[in-house]
């Protein structure tokens, strides 16, 4: 071989890493991203380390609604620096109210066959700013959420959770 069409394939490949890369870091940056699960707050609906898919672009152009998975930053009155996942209870403008181990929405109570087991707390009555959402785990009692921060603000929602794709004998759509 000569010297020339060693150096053309040695620059072909790097190339095609690069490109690799930056289309790799574009996707998981504004698209789609993997996240494994860190604690126990969306149990029973998704496990301590199962792995889910998280679009991070479409949900902006389809909106939130009640029972969407969602990732984000904590507000600072929620003391931690790390992602959390919850699930959006309350939309802007909604009045949301913890009673007698139910979630009450607008004085309704909201049907939840998802969750782990009944609040064991009171909250509210709580009109839910605009631009803000309540966020709760499915393990109500075991779970730091909108109950004891606050309101989410709508900026800092990252994602919607979409699917487990790990482990495969869980893999599917996620339970709204």
């Amino acid at each position: 071989m000569e010297k020339n069409s060693i150096s053309r394939s040695v620059l072909e490949v790097v190339e095609i890493v690069v490109i690799a890369l930056i289309l790799s870091w574009v996707l998981r940056t504004f698209v789609v991203e993997a996240r494994v699960i860190p604690t126990g707050s969306m149990l029973p609906t998704i496990q301590l380390q199962d792995r889910v898919v998280v679009d991070k672009l479409f949900f902006k152009f389809t909106g939130l609604h009640r029972g969407d998975i969602v990732v984000f930053h904590p507000p600072a009155s929620a003391h931690s620096k790390e992602d959390f996942i919850k699930r959006v209870i309350g939309l802007p403008g909604e009045k949301i109210e913890v009673k007698n181990g139910r979630v009450y929405i607008n004085d309704q109570p909201l049907v939840e066959d998802y969750i782990a087991e009944p609040p064991n707390y009171q909250y509210g009555p709580q009109i839910i700013p605009q631009n803000a959402y309540f966020v709760m785990g499915d393990n109500r009692n075991n779970s730091a959420d909108s109950h004891e921060w606050g309101m989410l603000p709508a900026e800092n929602i990252t994602g919607r959770a979409l699917f487990r794709y790990w482990p495969l004998n869980r893999f599917g759509l996620l339970k709204k």
